[in-house]
């Protein structure tokens, strides 16, 4: 499918009342990602040029969140049905009417690249003036109906409120996805007519007045029928959701990754997961996470933006958000990796640990209860429990620097900006306010004093009162 044969037009203008908001129908997100970006996605292969977005609610909004993607928008205003949202691409059909316009609409995040393929494939090779995508949904659902003549030819599509009891019995729906060539096509749109129920220019009636022309007209009928599953109320979103994410989980346990609860499992579109990795329970991966092989993600963690390396683990109750898990390390449970973190290679984060840009090196352990924040720890460190940086003044961050070998005992507070040598110690409960050179070791807190006896005299002071 050369982009020389192909330009498309994506209906994108609804406002999508019955979503009960404000925001344009084609930004609400479906798997982590705006309506409008899958089907822009399913186009990818067909590499149309132009694609033509048609905006009309929060036009301005809608254009800024697809900008610098080499679409070309057009304002539909007002929003009179579908027809009239092709009629407003007329002038940029005009441009190149050799070329094959592939009309979709901007709410069927369930649409996959091959069934574009197909339908365009199916137009070139029968010759026809239009070719629909259609789909087989049982039931009575709210699409417009494929009517086809004796013998077995598409003669028009009825939407469903204008549609007979006769009609609606028909399971063959229209699924929004036609393939035009342009000069029939404009030659049909400036003959429709608003005489229907909503009172709106339907795209479908340019399929009747096209067969009643005598041209021909094939539909394709996807092989997947949720393909034509469109998105109107925020149930419908839930619904896309859940079907992608389990298509997505399909793909992943084909390629060998183990995902042990599919039904409480969710990986995003950009995800990548490699096989031999295992997912457990209550686990989400969004973003561009990349998950490498042997490593374990959960039971409930939450991962960002995140690198796992190979073997590593993700125990229970983790957050880690832009950050990078190295090879074989271990992190959790309940720990919250801030970005700009790394763990490295055979490194362990344990519970109730945070870290906030910070490297913490090979082999290194930061077992239990610790901030550690804009700080730089070599390799081989053990942090002990209760470990704090105070990176923070009140005005700017500063940094905490420990290296290589270096042992900080239980409920040290490294007030930065600190370096605590190679190979130094620095003793339980101190508080460290200057550099420790290498190997040595620092204490910084105050002198017990014990007075024996103390408790006994209080009480009795007390009862000669």
């Amino acid at each position: 499918m050369s982009a020389r044969l192909t330009q498309a037009v994506i209906i994108a203008a609804g406002k999508g009342t019955r979503t009960g908001g404000s925001r344009a129908k084609v930004l609400l997100p479906v798997l982590g990602v705006p309506l409008l970006e899958h089907v822009l996605r399913a186009l990818k292969s067909v590499a149309a040029e132009p694609t033509v977005v048609v905006v009309g609610h929060q036009a301005e909004t809608v254009e800024s969140a697809f900008a610098g993607r080499g679409l070309t928008f057009v304002l539909q205003e007002p929003q009179l049905g579908t027809g009239h949202a092709v009629q407003a691409a007329r002038t940029i059909l005009e441009r190149q009417p050799e070329r094959t316009a592939l009309v979709v609409n901007g709410d069927q995040p369930l649409l996959r690249e091959q069934t574009l393929a197909r339908v365009l494939e199916r137009h070139r090779e029968a010759g026809t003036a239009a070719t629909l995508l259609s789909a087989i949904l049982p039931g009575n659902p709210a699409y417009g109906r494929v009517i086809r003549d004796g013998r077995g030819r598409v003669q028009r599509i009825v939407e469903a409120r204008d549609a007979s009891p006769q009609e609606l019995k028909e399971a063959e729906v229209n699924a929004g996805v036609y393939a035009f060539e342009v000069a029939p096509l404009l030659d049909a749109l400036s003959k429709l007519t608003a005489n229907n129920a909503q009172r709106e220019f339907y795209l479908t009636d340019v399929i009747g007045l096209l067969s009643s022309a005598g041209q021909p007209v094939e539909a394709v009928t996807a092989e997947d029928a949720s393909e034509a599953l469109g998105v109107n109320t925020l149930a419908e979103v839930a619904d896309a959701s859940r079907r992608l994410r389990e298509r997505r989980l399909l793909e992943l346990m084909a390629g060998g990754v183990l995902v042990e609860d599919p039904a409480s499992t969710t990986v995003g579109l950009d995800v990548r997961v490699e096989a031999e990795a295992t997912l457990r329970a209550f686990t989400f991966l969004e973003g561009r996470t990349v998950v490498q092989a042997g490593a374990v993600i959960g039971p409930f963690a939450r991962l960002e933006d995140t690198e796992v390396g190979p073997g590593a683990q993700i125990l229970d109750h983790c957050l880690l958000r832009k950050c990078v898990v190295e090879a074989g390390a271990m992190v959790g449970p309940f720990t919250h990796i801030r970005p700009e973190s790394r763990i490295g290679a055979g490194a362990k984060v344990g519970n109730f640990v945070e870290l906030k840009k910070t490297h913490l090196g090979d082999g290194s352990k930061a077992p239990h209860l610790s901030y550690l924040g804009d700080a730089t720890i070599g390799p081989k460190v053990n942090i002990g429990a209760g470990t704090i940086t105070c990176n923070y003044d009140g005005t700017a961050k500063h940094q905490t620097r420990i290296e290589a070998g270096a042992f900080v005992g239980s409920d040290a507070t490294l007030v930065a900006p600190v370096t605590v040598g190679e190979g130094a110690y620095v003793a339980a409960g101190s508080v460290i306010t200057e550099d420790v050179p290498a190997q040595a070791l620092a204490l910084g807190r105050a002198r017990q004093v014990v007075k024996p006896g103390w408790n006994r005299k209080r009480r009795g002071a007390g009862e000669g009162r």
